[in-house]
């Protein structure tokens, strides 16, 4: 939606980002199987045309064109980009069952993360069903919006229970937002941004698994 005002012949749009409310409930499983689905076929969609742009880069390099500022900043810009749908895709695609290699995993948050101000390490054994990790790249989630200065988040597997542990120099948890994560219901809109919030709790009961959170001074640390 668009507000419109007018000084003279200037007129200037402010575009507000839209938020969802889930009606007082939390969001079920058929929610979290059709947003899945969603979630899988955009990604779908998008990640061919990123791969074209990228594969015409290439063919541009080999072919003695000029290397300047301007190709390098494309090429890293669709380098990014697929890395992110990458990283969406396991997060937010529908998981099936699968297997995701610890090779796989690492790629996906090393290309993800690698140039941002988060270091992610990831030691949860050769392979795992792609449902848990699906949550656990959906807790990542979480716990990035809590260190927006940046940090460290530390994510294992042992005898099939998950931690990620998160922390850095200046913590900054929202209570409310991060009560979604104990199936608290919502009494604010929740933005597009922190949707994660409101799926992982689903994902978790698809899993037959539940989310345990501890937030300290200087970490915080994410069970299921």
């Amino acid at each position: 939606m668009a507000d419109q005002h007018a000084g003279g012949q200037d007129r200037v749009q402010v575009f507000h980002a839209p938020s969802f409310r889930f009606a007082g409930r939390a969001v079920n499983g058929a929610d979290s199987a059709l947003g899945a689905l969603i979630g899988s076929r955009i990604c779908h969609d998008l990640i061919s045309p990123i791969g074209a742009i990228n594969n015409g880069i290439e063919l541009m390099t080999m072919a003695g064109g000029t290397k300047g500022p301007e190709m390098a900043l494309i090429e890293e810009s669709v380098g990014h980009a697929s890395a992110r749908i990458r990283f969406f895709r396991l997060a937010f695609g529908a998981a099936g069952d699968q297997m995701v290699g610890r090779d796989e995993a690492q790629a996906v948050l090393r290309d993800t993360y690698g140039a941002s101000r988060l270091r992610i390490g990831w030691d949860a054994g050769p392979a795992q069903p792609r449902n848990t990790v699906r949550l656990a790249f959906l807790g990542l989630l979480c716990l990035e919006t809590a260190l927006p200065f940046g940090g460290e988040v530390e994510i294992t597997a042992r005898d099939e229970i998950w931690t990620l542990r998160g922390s850095g120099a200046k913590l900054m948890p929202d209570p409310e937002t991060w009560g979604l994560l104990a199936e608290e219901e919502p009494r604010a809109i929740l933005a597009p941004s922190l949707v994660q919030f409101a799926l992982a709790p689903a994902v978790a009961r698809e899993a037959g698994r539940r989310i345990e959170t501890h937030i300290g001074a200087e970490e915080i640390v994410l069970t299921f």
